[in-house]
């Protein structure tokens, strides 16, 4: 007879839960996952997929305004979000359908109720029947915070959960924070003709990312007619009527009809009982794993954004995979966070991997940087739009491209491809060398023969 109702037991049913069971069970192994809410997680329900719809919905905008410069007449656009949202609602939906018959014809048995830890090796149901598991692994992901980080009238705003489902638009947007999600659903709703406003608390958005790519975002912003407060925050917000008024460090009271909160995300491990069982949490929630996903429980691992190693869905997926190969292939593996690329999905968009030039000079690297700035193609006509911006950071001694970094039209797909390049340790030499495809905006990244400039670490 079994020890164990399961050789493994996933608590989560996003990308990097769902990937971990499917394989495993894959492997001849008996897999159960838990997942009260929808199959999908963040990313298919309420991030990254629906985020990637309303960014494609907001930029016919442009589209609009550039055609006469093209030879064409349009009539007066029209834009209803309650249909948009109903398409985006039909196509989870069919997402999330996907995701249970994937994990279920595989042969994981899906507990559709939430799931905590009573040892480490017993699982309580929702419900509050108990199943037994060899593994366990800890895959639920963050949540928006919902704080006004100690300021009072959080509960009158709203997070990018709810942003997605809004019953009809706002006419005036507050959006707090500088990172991508703020960013984006700024640039989303500005687009539906929302009066929007962000409020950051440092000098500029984006922090982490390389200067220029957070300067020509800054600047777009502002050219754009989104309104970009720096250096505050909300010491308070009221509802007065029917609108709502934030109060700033800087003495401003803001009217709106909707204060989005997106200053970031915590890890989603209230009420999982992992003190019952001994893992160990840092004060946020975080899972502490260590090279192998493992927690301080040798049976339990943990993967994705709970353990805020890196928060992307692929690298989640890629994590699932190394447990996997680790736990039930005797081939323990490292995930390999290094080179990962990534965008924000503004308009224009940055694409980016590896290294920023100021990252390269923190490693002690000396570099040479090339820069080039231009006009795509595609706005040329019109003679408005944004400048492209397009930067690789290079090391002085082996000539490696450390950085590559793309504001503009179309940066996340092209980084996807150089990220293949700069994974096989390539040269500028070898960019050089590469033949262009003319003409293009991604011909720009192989014809910057001209160094713009050096430093030393």
């Amino acid at each position: 007879m079994a020890k164990f109702d399961f050789d493994l037991f996933v608590i989560g049913g996003g990308s990097g839960g769902v990937r971990a069971a499917r394989v495993t069970a894959g492997l001849g192994q008996k897999v159960g996952l838990a997942e009260g809410s929808r199959m999908g997680g963040t990313c298919v329900i309420r991030g990254c997929v629906p985020k990637k719809l309303y960014v494609y919905a907001s930029r016919f905008v442009e589209d609009f305004e550039l055609a006469p410069s093209f030879g064409w007449t349009l009539g007066e656009p029209r834009f209803d979000w309650r249909t948009l949202v109903a398409h985006k609602n039909a196509e989870i939906t069919r997402l999330e359908g996907l995701y249970r018959r994937g994990a279920e014809s595989a042969g994981v048995q899906v507990f559709s109720e939430y799931a905590g830890l009573e040892d480490a090796h017993t699982i309580r149901l929702a419900s509050g029947a108990t199943v037994t598991a060899d593994k366990i692994l800890i895959a639920t992901g963050g949540r928006p915070q919902r704080d006004l980080m100690g300021a009072p009238g959080a509960e009158y705003c709203d997070v990018s959960d709810d942003a997605f489902d809004w019953e009809e638009l706002p006419k005036r947007l507050i959006v707090t924070g500088g990172g991508y999600i703020a960013l984006e659903f700024a640039h989303i709703f500005h687009a539906f003709g929302v009066d929007t406003t962000v409020i950051v608390r440092k000098p500029k958005v984006l922090r982490g990312f390389d200067e220029d790519m957070r300067d020509a975002l800054h600047s777009s912003m502002e050219r754009r007619g989104i309104k970009v407060l720096t250096e505050r925050l909300l010491t308070a917000v009221d509802k007065e009527g029917d609108h709502l008024i934030a109060c700033t460090t800087a003495g401003e009271r803001l009217a709106a009809d909707k204060i989005l909160l997106a200053w970031g995300r915590t890890p989603n491990t209230g009420g999982l009982g992992l003190e019952k069982a001994g893992v160990v949490t840092a004060k946020n929630g975080r899972i502490d794993v260590d090279g192998y996903s493992r927690t301080a429980v040798e049976n339990i691992y943990a993967i994705g954004d709970v353990t805020e190693r890196l928060s992307l869905t692929p690298v989640a997926i890629h994590e699932a995979m190394c447990f996997v190969k680790t736990a039930f292939q005797d081939t323990p593996t490292r995930p390999d966070h290094a080179l990962v690329p990534t965008a924000v999905f503004t308009t224009p968009e940055i694409g980016t991997v590896g290294m920023s030039e100021e990252r390269a000079l923190e490693h002690g690297h000396a570099i040479d940087v090339y820069k080039s700035t231009f006009r795509p193609m595609r706005t040329v006509l019109a003679g408005t739009g944004d400048r492209m911006v397009m930067k690789l950071v290079v090391e002085q001694k082996t000539d490696t491209v450390l950085g590559c970094h793309i504001f503009g039209p179309d940066a996340a797909e092209i980084v996807q491809i150089v990220a293949v390049a700069m994974k096989m340790g390539a040269t500028k030499a070898q960019f050089d060398a590469t033949l262009a495809l003319h003409p293009s905006i991604a011909e720009e990244l192989v014809t910057m023969r001209t160094k713009s400039y050096s430093k030393d670490a």
